[in-house]
């Protein structure tokens, strides 16, 4: 009979214990839920967002996410060649002469090769790539008068205003593209931010509205003789290297900076 007693207690025991146990599961089982939903959507990366919501700015002048992708280490100064995706080794054929990029845009104007440039050259090089007689005169003066004193190797400006290609470097001015770094060195980055911020019709190409909305945007405060600098730079190339609608293409800015466009200006004026 004892026996009975205990056995006919068990379930009854087994119930009340097991009740308890449910009731905590069921009260468990809806954080593990939470849990469960909340790893499965990863919040996202905002270290690699190139827009902020708050700057329409960034949102206006985008940059290219996937240059990575379309050419090797982007990031890097190349020293010697002018790449982007679709050159990138640079310019086939041409031998930079241990120049930088830099060097090898000024050196089409050192018309002997004695590596320094007089304002005769300079007036020599813009009449072989195009200008005309008067943009060509006056441009010439106001080039080496400006560049004549930063590249000479000592303290003593040059009377005939000569410019030193080995200091070329020392010449360059500010609210530019910044595709030559400090060091005359290409910056493909900066390069492929040209057309990516800026060229919104065609995207390898600037219209001439285009650009000067990159002349503005590149602008420095109190920068005025970058602002004129750079100004009369791209508009004389876009004067003299545009195509028959009016575009400067990618690519024609790409030889403008290792001077490769300059050599094609000529050779094409020799056979016209």
């Amino acid at each position: 009979m004892t026996l009975q007693l205990v056995v006919s207690s068990l379930p009854t025991r087994c119930s009340r214990l097991a009740v308890p146990h449910l009731r905590r599961s069921c009260k468990l089982s809806p954080r593990v839920s939470m849990s469960s939903s909340s790893f499965s959507s990863a919040p996202e990366d905002q270290s690699l967002e190139t827009e902020a919501p708050h700057a329409p700015v960034t949102r206006e002048r985008r940059l290219n996410p996937d240059l990575q992708k379309q050419l090797p280490k982007p990031y890097l100064a190349r020293a010697l060649e002018a790449v982007d995706p679709s050159h990138p080794q640079g310019t086939k054929g041409r031998d930079p002469r241990g120049l930088s990029v830099l060097q090898q845009h000024a050196a089409f104007f050192d018309r002997n090769g004695d590596g320094i440039i007089y304002p005769w050259e300079t007036f020599q090089g813009l009449r072989a790539i195009g200008c005309a007689l008067p943009v060509s005169f006056f441009g010439a003066i106001l080039i080496n008068l400006v560049l004549t004193y930063p590249t000479q190797p000592g303290w003593l400006p040059s009377p005939l205003l000569s410019i030193h290609i080995k200091n070329i470097h020392k010449g360059k001015h500010g609210s530019d593209s910044e595709a030559y770094d400090t060091e005359g060195r290409f910056d493909p980055s900066k390069f492929d931010a040209i057309f990516s911020k800026y060229g919104r019709t065609h995207p390898n190409a600037l219209t001439k509205e285009e650009l000067i909305s990159m002349l503005n945007g590149n602008r420095n405060m109190y920068d005025f003789l970058g602002w004129v600098a750079a100004a009369g730079e791209w508009l004389l190339l876009y004067s003299v290297a545009k195509d028959k609608d009016g575009l400067l293409q990618r690519e024609t800015v790409r030889g403008a900076f290792d001077g490769s466009l300059f050599e094609r200006l000529q050779d094409n004026k020799k056979s016209s």
